[in-house]
């Protein structure tokens, strides 16, 4: 779909770049963009506790089968948010959000009819690939229809949404694996499709954001983004800030039940932990991050306060810890973790769009969301290598690596702010101190 204003006379054509304006009765952008964030991750959430039992129960696939297909799987999807997320600036952010929403649900529906491993790995490459593209694509959306100085704040609440829709989704998803039947398991799937579909039709009752050409040579270069050199090695070390993914959904729980006197459930608790506090606290987390120091800020402190919590996991495996001691101090761990993971995201957030050039921002966020499926490919080998193999001394390494990427963040972030030109430094907050959101 062009990236131009709609001709449909029930919608008002949309405000200049940067600005919210919905037409006349319709609800706010970011009231349907939290509606469509909440229908995709209700069905996701009861996916990810039942499919990998659905593939390999159901569908009849090795566990290292599944493994290793969701890891080819997440490899192409991770080259795929760039050439999407150029399609969006291209076409148009809200048409392309809603196609690769259908292609998702597409995708899911897929996964209840295969009964082979090639099928599976198709399947799951396709559903990768079309939520690389989605992610970007939204990203784009939302930079269209969002003032720069509230685009942290929604994103925030885009994130406590995501994070209240997955544990309503792990609750159905629970009620699936009590049943545990083949009927089961499909209404989940069905349910994740449905979602996408729903998501998609809220998607298309948004404005199109006015169209906004890439500026500069090359503006139609679909690869321009691997040529800026600032912006490439702060999403490296975006990626990098990332790991804390596995070490929270696979490294811990593996330390938790191996290498501690806690007991099983306390994993289980822990995940509960770390998605109420997001839910509760990632829009409070947020505030304070509103330009390019704030966002650097945050990132910095949250390396910091992310060593300390692998320094505090480590500490469980002493010798002489009991149950409730060692219980006590993975929760003190996975409270920082929490903590320093809403920080994080709050500045990447305003990294990641605030310094994407105007244009060119789907693609932008393509490059810079790859940190995503990177760390869901390779994070789970680093991590278990690292910590489940080397022990403690593996944690501390790890936090020096968070403590390090955080405190290159904010260098590498002027850096990319010096590289741009004068106008698009005074375009919104990520760029220039003196904006704040009102």
């Amino acid at each position: 779909m062009a990236n131009t204003t709609p001709t449909d006379p029930t919608v008002t054509p949309p405000a200049p770049e940067g600005s919210a304006a919905p037409g006349p009765g319709r609800p706010a952008a970011p009231r349907l963009l939290l509606l469509a964030q909440l229908s995709n991750s209700v069905g996701d959430g009861a996916y990810y506790v039942t499919s990998a039992l659905y593939f390999t129960g159901v569908v009849g696939l090795s566990a290292a089968q599944v493994g290793a297909g969701l890891a080819v799987a997440w490899a192409v999807g991770s080259l795929a948010g760039v050439p999407l997320g150029t399609l969006a600036d291209r076409r148009g952010p809200r048409g392309v959000s809603v196609l690769l929403a259908l292609v998702t649900a597409a995708a899911v529906a897929a996964f209840l009819v295969i009964d082979s491993f090639p099928a599976f790995l198709a399947a799951a490459t396709l559903f990768a690939s079309a939520q690389s593209g989605l992610a970007a694509a939204r990203q784009a959306l939302l930079a269209g229809l969002v003032a720069p100085a509230d685009r942290t704040a929604v994103l925030a609440r885009l994130q406590a949404v995501l994070n209240a829709g997955l544990a309503v989704g792990a609750a159905l998803g629970g009620i699936a694996l009590h049943a545990d039947t083949r009927g089961a398991y499909l209404a989940v799937l069905a349910l994740d499709a449905a979602g996408f579909v729903l998501g998609a039709a809220l998607l298309a009752r948004l404005p199109a954001p006015a169209a906004v050409p890439a500026a500069g040579p090359g503006r139609a270069s679909g690869t321009a983004v691997l040529r800026d050199r600032p912006y490439v090695v702060l999403t490296l070390l975006n990626a990098l800030m990332l790991l804390r993914m596995p070490v929270l959904s696979l490294a811990l729980p593996l330390w938790t039940v191996q290498r501690t006197a806690a007991p099983g459930w306390t994993v289980s608790a822990l995940f509960v932990l770390n998605t109420a506090a997001v839910t509760a606290f990632q829009v409070r987390a947020a505030r304070s991050v509103t330009d390019l120091e704030t966002a650097s800020a945050a990132v910095r402190g949250a390396g910091a306060v992310m060593a300390a919590s692998c320094a505090v996991f480590a500490a469980t495996a002493l010798p002489g810890l009991g149950a409730v001691t060692a219980t006590a101090v993975l929760v003190l761990g996975a409270v920082l973790h929490v903590a320093a993971e809403m920080r994080h995201s709050a500045g990447s957030w305003q990294l990641g769009l605030g310094l994407a050039p105007a244009g060119r921002i789907g693609q932008y966020q393509g490059f810079f969301g790859a940190g995503v499926p990177v760390a869901r490919t390779l994070g789970p080998l680093v991590v278990t290598s690292l910590l489940i193999g080397v022990g403690a001394a593996g944690w501390l390494l790890l936090g020096a690596a968070f403590a390090l990427a955080g405190a290159a963040t904010g260098p590498v972030a002027r850096w990319a702010a010096r590289t741009r030109p004068a106008d698009a430094r005074d375009r919104g907050p990520a760029l220039s101190p003196a904006v704040r959101p009102s």
